[in-house]
């Protein structure tokens, strides 16, 4: 049996470290140089380089375990230089060190820094960035921030707004990104927390206008596709072809604010003829969430003095759901009705004529789905006293009542039914020629908008993103970039995983062990969370092999076990 004393000894000759996927991350850190680039893109002397807390960052926000001003536990007991490259005493990630690199990040501008990965992005993994999506969210913070979007140089005004994420009472800041293929952030922004879609819509429109290239856009024609607040004179107008410049198209929702958007749809469900496009989604369908199935019709609307395509799509998921919001709203609509009736019935009146008229005025009444169907009714009443045995009673007056019956309107409501399940597309892209797009391929590019919805998930994540607490606005918005640089890297390592299988056309292990070729980086996550490195010296080795699963995953995103056992794995 061997001492304790001896046991101790020999332990203390090796370290052990729960690394899990943070070499993953690490890897594609480096693979971005985004260490260098940062360290390039901020000057000034400092006791750590500013690239090496900003990847610090990236691995405590993926980490989910210590808010960002505790960030020097989170290095406590950690293989620093297998997280970040190099060794770093975790002492080095102190509030004040932290701290200033913040403040140097927002002197040098999130935006820009973010921009300039974003590009080497998709140069280094050749994104596709014919086309974008747009759209904003909200995220909560807690403190007192003393600033004024009225004062001249005021940084980021952290306000309440529109909560986004259901949270009213909090004050907030807003993120808008522009992304490509597989959701993928190419162009991001921190906004005050009173901001407008509508404007930050204009802000980034009037940008890409511009200069389609200098963003990292491409060259050729660029598809731009948000959500229906875009649709505004002054966004429209952006897109007003430029002599000698690459077309600048859109992919939007026509509200149903416009008029247009009931017109044509009313046109769609009176004409009946549909071109069946049928089920888009990847997704494996469920019982409960059956895949949803589509039709189109394709009309024109006139807005602000611009003809644009109009593409009426039927969903039979949106019918779904929208029949049973409209069979509240018809039943909502009788109720009504009938209470705006109810004296009227109760009443009675001495003169026909004036019972006549309260019926023509009820049947005035606003009414959407129904109709009222009435008559007069004459009503005798009588001396009092009991009635005498030969002879008619005696009438003393002659009154009037109102008898009337709901009806329903029935080709009224059969057309919102059919309507029930419609939204209208907008767009500019022409339907012939170079860029055309037809209403099944118009369809697939509107609907990878929801995927940025999964992105604004991850940045509220609270296992992903700790209570935002920092002191100064400027940090807030250094720290966004922050966010902005883990779902670059996130999205990124998904869509390699799964251009790997797609291209292989193999499967991998899943959820419930069950295969797929959709892993998620979440997915992969989870089966590299417990990997053990044994460390004695600079050499390392890992506790357990890697299970055929780890080492799949691996091959999918183009990497090999060298990065748990080396600081710079060869390519």
């Amino acid at each position: 049996m061997i001492h304790p004393d001896e046991l101790r000894r020999q332990a203390g000759q090796f370290d052990v470290h729960q690394v899990g996927f943070h070499p993953i991350i690490r890897a594609y850190v480096q693979r971005l140089g985004l260490v260098e680039l940062i360290n390039n893109l901020i000057r000034g002397q400092m006791l750590v380089d500013p690239g090496i807390i900003v990847a610090g960052m990236i691995q405590d926000t993926f980490s989910g375990r210590s808010p960002l001003y505790h960030l020097k536990d989170f290095f406590t007991d950690q293989d620093t230089e297998l997280l970040l490259g190099q060794p770093v005493d975790a002492n080095d990630f102190c509030d004040h060190n932290v701290g200033r690199v913040l403040d140097r990040i927002y002197e040098a501008g999130p935006s820009r820094i973010f921009g300039e990965v974003a590009r080497r992005a998709a140069v280094i993994f050749e994104l596709d960035t014919r086309a974008g999506h747009w759209d904003s969210t909200s995220v909560s913070v807690w403190g007192e921030y003393n600033t004024s979007p009225d004062q001249e140089g005021s940084p980021l005004h952290i306000t309440f707004g529109h909560s986004k994420d259901g949270h009213p009472d909090l004050k907030q800041f807003m993120i808008s990104m522009l992304c490509v293929e597989h959701n993928i952030p190419i162009l991001g922004d921190i906004h005050d927390g009173n901001s407008s879609d509508k404007n930050l819509n204009n802000k980034l429109l009037t940008r890409i206008s511009k200069n389609l290239a200098r963003h990292g856009l491409g060259e050729g024609a660029f598809t731009y596709i948000a959500d229906a607040a875009m649709v505004t004179e002054e966004n429209l107008a952006c897109f007003d072809p430029v002599p000698g410049a690459a077309p600048l198209y859109f992919v939007t929702r026509l509200p149903f604010t416009y008029k247009e958007t009931s017109r044509v749809v009313t046109e769609a469900v009176q004409a009946s003829q549909w071109d069946e496009i049928g089920v888009q989604s990847q997704s494996r369908p469920t019982p409960k969430r059956p895949s949803a199935s589509y039709r189109a019709f394709e009309s024109k609307v006139e807005l602000y003095g611009r003809t644009y395509r109009a593409i009426v799509i039927h969903s039979s998921a949106h019918d779904k759901r929208r029949q049973k919001r409209l069979e509240k709203e018809l039943a909502e609509a009788r109720r009504k009705l009938a209470d705006s009736i109810a004296t009227s019935l109760n009443n009675t009146f001495f003169c026909r004529v004036d019972a006549e008229a309260e019926l023509a005025r009820i049947k005035s009444l606003p009414m959407p789905f129904h109709r009222l169907e009435g008559t007069i009714e004459e009503e005798l009443q009588y001396a009092p006293g009991r009635p005498p045995k030969q002879g008619p009673r005696k009438v003393v007056a002659h009154l009037w009542r109102i008898q009337a019956e709901i009806i329903d309107n029935a080709d009224t409501i059969e057309r919102k039914r059919s309507e029930a399940g419609c939204f209208v597309l907008l767009t500019n892209l022409p339907n012939e020629g170079k860029d055309a797009q037809n209403a099944e391929e118009l369809l697939r590019t509107y609907k990878a908008q929801d995927g940025i919805e999964r992105n604004f998930g991850f940045l509220k994540d609270p296992l992903i993103v700790n209570d935002l607490f920092l002191k100064k606005p400027e940090r807030i918005e250094a720290l966004g970039m922050n966010l902005l640089l883990c779902l670059l890297i996130w999205n990124l390592m998904q869509r390699q995983m799964r251009r790997h299988l797609e291209k292989n056309k193999s499967l991998i292990e899943g959820w419930d062990r069950r295969s797929t070729d959709r892993p998620t980086s979440y997915m992969m996550t989870t089966k590299f969370r417990n990997i053990l490195i044994l460390k004695v010296g600079q050499t390392r080795v890992l506790k357990k092999p890697l299970t055929i699963t780890q080492q799949a995953y691996l091959k999918a995103l183009g990497l090999t076990e060298a990065i748990f056992i080396a600081t710079h794995p060869p390519p």
